[in-house]
């Protein structure tokens, strides 16, 4: 900091006010001293400006090792907004969300400072880590189900209101009923989903056929289309996920029946993918961008006031119509 401040003709204590983004720096006299930190390629010591200020700027966040779409995707969103913020992102992933290793997360995170902690919790045994763990940082839950119990805010999609929403519509396009494919029923979305579905049959007065177990994979889609396309009768599926949707259109096609003429597909989510699958998919968005920010929103409220914030947060999904739903046929 002194060779900056040297080359720049300024104070160290100038060039300590422009690193900390004091206000009360003329713009020239910052800009003179920022072309200085790059002409001496100058990198902020993380590690000593801690020990300075009692403050790491880092936002802890726990999650698991998967490659489905929604938690890798938040994991993108909450950094971007934790960058726009001012803070750094030190992840600690559990290779199954069960309570030793979310507990073993959280204690990493802690050993670095972190401010805070943003927890993609998809399973039950995963808050009730965090519960157990004793936490003198403010916590965010992320994927909890509605009405679910747990300490500090916690930030979801309204998972029932999407179901009702691809399952009213199938109905209002004049299916019978619905068919369901749904996933682990430890999964507070999962349980969400399924409840939204069955509310929506019973609001219509319809039957409720005994969902499919799937495992949010293709895999699973393909398994449970297969057994729902050998069936006769069933015009319209709802898929608790988009790669489900995705290995149950493959098994329409297998065994002769045309998405939508035969049988219409609604999935959950809005994958990328989605608008360009053959046909394209009708699906549920849930806008993961919107979660990340209001979770870091939270989180960064928490660390400046030090009060300790609790209640539910969801955003509304909203459904996209394409070319997988049709009237059912004649």
């Amino acid at each position: 900091m002194r060779d900056v401040a040297s080359l720049a003709g300024v104070s160290h204590q100038t060039v300590s006010r422009v690193v900390n983004d004091h206000p009360n720096v003329r713009a020239q006299t910052r800009a003179r001293v920022l072309a200085a930190m790059r002409a001496l390629g100058y990198q902020l010591n993380v590690a000593a400006r801690t020990l300075v200020t009692n403050r790491s700027r880092t936002i802890g966040l726990v999650t698991f090792d998967t490659t489905l779409f929604g938690p890798s995707f938040m994991v993108h969103a909450i950094e971007r907004a934790a960058r726009e913020a001012g803070y750094f992102v030190s992840i600690a992933s559990a290779r199954e969300p069960d309570v030793p290793q979310v507990r073993d997360a959280v204690r990493r995170l802690r050993e670095q400072a972190v401010e805070g902690i943003v927890t993609l919790a998809p399973v039950a045994a995963a808050r009730t880590a965090l519960r157990r763990e004793p936490l003198d940082v403010p916590v965010v839950v992320l994927g909890i189900g509605a009405g679910e119990p747990d300490e500090g805010p916690t930030v979801s999609v309204d998972n029932a209101a999407g179901a009702g929403l691809a399952t009213g519509y199938l109905l209002r396009l004049g299916h019978r009923t619905v068919h369901h494919v749904a996933e682990p029923a430890d999964w507070p979305e999962a349980r969400d989903r399924l409840a939204g579905w069955r509310a929506a049959l019973d609001a219509a007065g319809r039957p409720a056929p005994p969902p499919l177990a799937g495992d949010w994979s293709a895999a699973a889609g393909y398994a449970a289309g297969r057994e729902l396309m050998a069936r006769p009768g069933v015009t319209a599926v709802f898929c608790a996920n988009d790669q489900t949707a995705i290995g149950l259109l493959r098994a329409a096609h297998e065994a002769g029946r045309s998405v939508p003429r035969d049988v219409s597909v609604v999935g959950f989510d809005d994958v990328p993918e989605a608008p360009y699958l053959l046909p394209p998919l009708t699906t549920v968005r849930q806008d993961f961008a919107e979660l990340g920010r209001r979770s870091l929103d939270l989180l960064v409220d928490q660390i400046a006031t030090g009060d300790r914030l609790g209640g539910q947060y969801t955003t509304a999904p909203q459904l996209i119509i394409r070319n997988s739903t049709g009237t059912p046929p004649e």
